[in-house]
């Protein structure tokens, strides 16, 4: 009984939340670990006190917080449906909480690595590449997602009001304001544009493709010409991908006071709370300058040096 239960459960997360195959051999595996901890062999067995011994168990084995947390979304997943399907008389699961999880602090570049990404485009001979230096350019001048980037219309630039208009998430539309070394980046781009689409053809994007079956320049594409870039300049190609780019616009305005709800209008968050994720960054910066630069830091080792005792 209980495999078929199993059964029964893998096949409705396949059904009902459309899990992938892979998705569904790890749903699986988390399931038999669980059981195998628990050596439970019928369905009743499944309770709430055995969940929360291999719960305690994956700590003891210091298991990452985000593989606890993912192994109990499942185990949670198998006791509402157990529940639902009148085979528990309730969800063994449903109050366990949640191992609670740090977000890793966002990735971002340095001023110079940046135009060092840049340059190193520009200074390739080849239409191609040029286009990659004013995507780049544009991209950390305004903070937007890659996604954005690639599907801007030809008309999304203000030239005269010195703005770009973005459509983000859920088509929300949202204008930002862009640097004016960016905007003569793209207005000289246009002038190379043609290169991108076939002859006596028109295209609605700013950044066409011959190729593409969007019509646009691919995000993937743009993914892979940084990690280039990245390794001709000398960066390590995991530290760089478009959204380092979009980090790195935040990081850099927060780093010289600008206002936290203008940073998060710009990138488009719908709650704030995901922008002050990089107040964290700011925070570690002051730490480190404090660090460094307060008289106490080298409080020590002036002392040692005044009483010659250095050890």
């Amino acid at each position: 009984m209980l495999g078929r239960d199993i059964e029964h459960f893998i096949a409705m997360m396949a059904a009902e939340k459309g899990a992938g195959l892979n998705t569904l051999a790890a749903y699986q595996r988390d399931v038999e670990q669980f059981l195998d901890f628990a050596e439970i062999t019928e369905t009743a067995q499944i309770t709430q006190e055995r969940i929360e011994l291999f719960i305690q168990e994956l700590h003891n084995r210091h298991y990452a917080p985000k593989s606890i947390a993912r192994k109990l979304s499942v185990i949670k997943h198998l006791g509402k449906f157990l529940y639902s399907e009148h085979l528990l008389s309730s969800n063994p699961a449903q109050d366990i909480l949640t191992p609670k999880q740090e977000k890793p602090l966002p990735k971002f570049l340095s001023v110079q690595e940046i135009q060092n990404l840049q340059t190193a485009a520009e200074q390739k001979n080849d239409y191609r590449w040029q286009r990659i230096a004013v995507m780049i350019e544009l991209m950390y001048a305004t903070g937007m997602r890659v996604s954005e980037l690639v599907g801007l219309p030809v008309n999304a630039i203000s030239y005269h009001k010195g703005t770009l208009t973005i459509f983000g998430k859920g088509r929300k539309e949202r204008i930002v304001p862009i640097a004016k070394k960016a905007l003569e980046s793209a207005d000289k781009y246009m002038e190379m544009r043609g290169n991108f689409i076939k002859k006596n053809a028109a295209s609605p994007w700013l950044f066409p493709s011959l190729t593409a079956v969007g019509g646009h320049f691919t995000r993937d594409a743009f993914y892979k010409d940084l990690k280039v870039l990245a390794a001709e300049c000398g960066i390590y190609p995991s530290r760089v991908s478009p959204h380092v780019l979009r980090h790195s616009f935040a990081t850099h305005l927060l780093n010289n006071n600008a206002d936290l709800r203008s940073v998060q209008k710009m990138l488009g968050h719908a709650n704030i709370a995901t922008t002050e994720i990089y107040t964290h960054i700011t925070s570690q910066k002051l730490l480190e300058t404090v660090c460094q630069k307060h008289p106490l830091a080298h409080y020590d080792a002036a002392q040692k040096k005044e009483t010659g005792d250095d050890d």
